[in-house]
């Protein structure tokens, strides 16, 4: 049996579980008690333990959990230290949590991940990965795009990914927007012939579960559910790397998740970091999502990468890949290729994340205005699909910035 196959039937689910909860009404009291239940030799030390809260991301909680015992250094200290991540609220609507952890023990087998510790009622506990995490600026930087590149083709090219042996849907895999059989269905089947579950079934996992409450919303949803049957019909035959052109995708490669080793007389490297949404996906859409991500939260379309920075990161990407997978391959067609397809694949991430901040907007309690968000990131995939149909030169409008950076040639 594969190692995706027994971590996915739970042969290798060896992973202790708390039954605690962590509380953010009452932050550290419940997650000390998480940690001392972890590592009780820390309770002579409680005075000590300290919790930094990473505000980066817009989903979950994430503290580390730091023992600054005296004597220690700074290394020392972050060595043993213990991220403690708490889902946010009703996240299960978006994301499949078993799946998540059977994700984390793949990749730590394949050395991908830091060791996952304990999973508890509403979170996990892993080892903290020292490191800068990296900015949307930085993503641009020549040795940071290098190392993303290489570390992101390490992923498709060693990582089986994980599919459902059933190839039915699980309860868990469908969580709460699948009201039905015939959701269940329609999620399933909504690209025959593919793995389940995969980036398509996510989006219709996701599309199921946008509010009906009002006409508008039930006529948005009616509205992006034949965008994502178009989508599909469009790109999800389309032949690429990996089995069945899929491959073991992170589908949430931004800044925030990056994590720069810059060491003295060594190359740049880059961890990854959040597995949540990890499926399987083309390696087009892995891709042109981690570019969209160089625009950061703010949508700064002046950042997305240029044809130029493009093709760096193909050329370094498909490399590496060639080299890891042992295939045989012309490198430049294939470069050539992937840049065609990312292209291709370049409103996807927009309409993606668009759904995702709709739901979020009904769901969440933090403090990110997930409406406006969800309105900038379905408006990039209105304006490339603008741009692919003609509609936009046909009634003499300007080119939107996204899309403009991205054909720059520079």
């Amino acid at each position: 049996m594969s190692p995706a196959a027994a971590t996915f039937n739970g042969e290798h689910g060896h992973v202790r579980f708390i039954p605690l909860s962590y509380d953010n009404g009452d932050s550290r009291r419940s997650a000390l008690k998480l940690l001392l239940t972890l590592v009780p030799q820390w309770a002579a030390d409680e005075a000590h333990i300290d919790f930094v809260r990473f505000t980066d991301g817009i989903t979950n909680t994430l503290l580390k959990a730091v023992n600054r015992r005296p004597g220690l250094s700074k290394a020392d200290v972050d060595r043993h230290a213990i991220l403690l991540r708490a889902y946010g609220n009703g996240t299960d609507v978006l994301i499949d949590r078993e799946r998540e952890a059977a994700n984390h023990e793949l990749l730590m087998r394949y050395k991908l991940a830091p060791e996952l510790l304990a999973r508890f009622a509403n979170g996990m506990l892993y080892r903290f990965i020292p490191g800068a995490v990296a900015q949307p600026k930085d993503l641009a930087e020549p040795d940071i795009l290098t190392a993303v590149a290489r570390r992101l083709a390490e992923w498709h090219a060693t990582v089986p990914y994980l599919a459902n042996p059933s190839g039915r849907s699980t309860k868990a895999s469908n969580g709460a927007a699948a009201n039905g059989s015939s959701d269940k269905a329609r999620i399933a089947n909504i690209a025959p012939g593919k793995p389940f579950p995969n980036v398509w079934t996510t989006m219709q996992k996701w599309v199921l579960a946008l509010p009906t409450d009002t006409e508008p919303q039930r006529e948005r949803r009616d509205r992006l559910q034949r965008e994502l049957e178009e989508m599909v019909q469009k790109l999800s035959r389309r032949p690429g790397l990996g089995h069945n052109g899929l491959v073991f995708a992170h589908c949430d490669l931004l800044s925030a998740n990056v994590i720069i080793h810059r060491d003295a007389g060594a190359e740049t490297t880059v961890s990854f970091i959040d597995y949540e949404y990890g499926t399987p996906s083309p390696v087009a859409f892995d891709v042109a999502n981690h570019f969209a991500e160089w625009a950061g939260y703010d949508c700064d379309y002046a950042a997305v990468p240029t044809q130029a920075q493009r093709l760096t990161f193909i050329r370094e990407y498909i490399k590496t890949y060639a080299r890891l997978s042992g295939e045989t391959m012309d490198e430049e067609e294939e470069t050539g290729r992937l840049m065609h397809e990312v292209d291709e694949f370049r409103g996807v991430p927009g309409f993606y994340w668009g759904i995702w901040s709709l739901i979020q907007a009904t769901i969440s309690h933090i403090n990110f205005d997930y409406a406006s968000y969800a309105e900038d990131r379905l408006g990039e995939y209105w304006a490339y699909k603008a741009e692919e149909d003609g509609s936009r030169k046909a009634a003499g409008k300007e080119m939107p910035l996204r899309e403009e950076t991205w054909a720059s040639r520079e």
